[in-house]
């Protein structure tokens, strides 16, 4: 399962330069941590949120989680939750787990990065494939992403 078209040429039309990394199927963030031999913090996760009003996407480093306390505040949502897999496959047309950071490509949601992950630098995000990765530098992330904002939106496991 190969990194679908539309992201590669998304990157490229934005400059972006990526490392591409092929791995064995993964299902998790900790499963490629293992896999790669990569530190938790260095590996986003992009979850879909739905709220009372709409979808939002939330990237945090795969060591923390949600902190729903905060993004419901940040959102100003009455109630927030992570989507179900159906929403995944019905409104994103993505496999579950595979949600990309690319929120542009999504619809075009509004995109919340968790301020703890920009500490990375760089990161490993999901391509929309369990068996593929991309390395990239969390700046060129957000300058090609211009619909985000930064937020103090996760805590510690």
């Amino acid at each position: 399962m190969a990194i679908p078209k539309k992201i590669i040429e998304y990157l490229k039309k934005n400059k972006i330069k990526v490392k591409e990394i092929a791995h064995k199927t993964v299902y998790t963030a900790f499963d490629l941590s293992k896999t790669l031999k990569e530190k938790l913090n260095r590996i986003s996760k992009t979850l879909v949120i739905k709220t009372d009003k709409g979808y939002v996407l939330v990237m945090l480093p795969a060591d923390r989680m949600v902190d729903f306390v905060k993004l419901k505040k940040i959102l100003g949502a009455k109630k927030i939750e992570i989507a179900k897999e159906k929403v995944m496959k019905d409104v994103f047309k993505i496999k579950p787990g595979t949600m990309t950071p690319f929120a542009t490509l999504h619809k075009k949601v509004p995109l919340y990065i968790d301020k703890a992950l920009i500490r990375a630098k760089e990161i490993l995000v999901s391509t929309g494939s369990y068996t593929d990765s991309l390395r990239l530098k969390i700046s060129d992330l957000m300058k090609v992403e211009k619909n985000h904002t930064k937020a103090d939106i996760s805590k510690k496991r």
